[in-house]
């Protein structure tokens, strides 16, 4: 039995050795999702005020070229 025990245990270290590879492995995949997941949301942010300056220019852009079509206009 002895015999038996001591056939197993490379194979027992062999899995315990890569279940704590496989346990490092995922743990920097989880602080890289993390990390992923922070950054998606500062650049959501980003993206919104983004939108509400372009938004903000066309209103703008219209307003000017509207201006410049009452004054076209007005001097033919």
């Amino acid at each position: 039995m002895t015999g038996t025990a001591s056939a197993a245990d490379p194979d027992l270290l062999s899995v315990v050795v890569e279940n704590v590879d496989l346990r490092l492995q995922l743990a920097e995949a989880q602080e890289l999702l993390v990390e992923m997941a922070v950054d998606a949301g500062e650049l959501n942010v980003e993206i919104t005020v983004l939108r509400a300056q372009l938004a903000h220019v066309e209103k703008q852009c219209d307003a000017w070229q509207a201006q410049a079509e009452r004054l076209v206009r007005a001097a033919a």
